[in-house]
């Protein structure tokens, strides 16, 4: 089945561990400047250690990258990092709630958390992609993803530091799109 694009996305949700770092370095760096919808990001992060990641991400980023707030409303053409040590939900009125609740997949943040919050909330006006990883955290959410008719993009596994995360999908569902580092910013500015 071949889903219709819509006229705009609420928003694009990356998720990603070990290997993810750099590729989510190079596709900010690399999506045009006036990209204009919202991007969020859930990487798996050391819980107490402030790492410098967002500084990284906003050095090479062209658009501008936070960590979020609870209740801050999303904006096209920001970046969203989920912050070490909480989950990050997507409300239904496009809005950021984090939480201390319990780890999932010995995750917090989650990325299954995340997508299956913006699966409800954006329904078929979101892409979800999962990027490298080394545990099974993100393949039940981007199965969600694409059950509620989002547009889905799992990495190539032969493209990754380490497969696992990947892989994992691919054993539950089809995504919509099984592309390399350099497709999923190709497909990115294409929108």
């Amino acid at each position: 089945m071949v889903k219709n694009k819509p006229a705009y996305y609420k928003g694009i949700v990356i998720g990603g561990s070990a290997g993810s770092f750099s590729l989510v370095t190079k596709i900010l760096s690399r999506i045009k400047p006036d990209f204009k919808y919202p991007i969020i990001i859930c990487l798996h992060r050391l819980k107490h250690i402030r790492s410098g990641l967002l500084e990284g991400l906003n050095l090479k980023s062209n658009l501008s990258v936070v960590e979020p707030y609870d209740k801050l409303r999303l904006e096209g053409g920001k970046v969203y990092l989920a912050p070490s040590n909480y989950h990050l939900f997507i409300e239904f009125d496009s809005t950021v709630s984090l939480s201390t609740e319990e780890v999932l997949n010995h995750s917090r943040p989650s990325i299954d958390h995340t997508f299956f919050s913006a699966a409800t909330s954006f329904r078929e006006k979101m892409v979800g992609i999962l990027l490298t990883g080394a545990n099974k955290d993100g393949a039940r959410g981007i199965k969600d993803v694409h059950n509620k008719n989002g547009f889905t993009i799992v990495q190539d596994p032969k493209t990754c530091d380490v497969d696992m995360m990947t892989k994992s999908a691919l054993q539950l569902f089809n995504p919509d799109k099984v592309l390399s580092p350099e497709e999923i910013i190709d497909f990115l500015n294409s929108l």
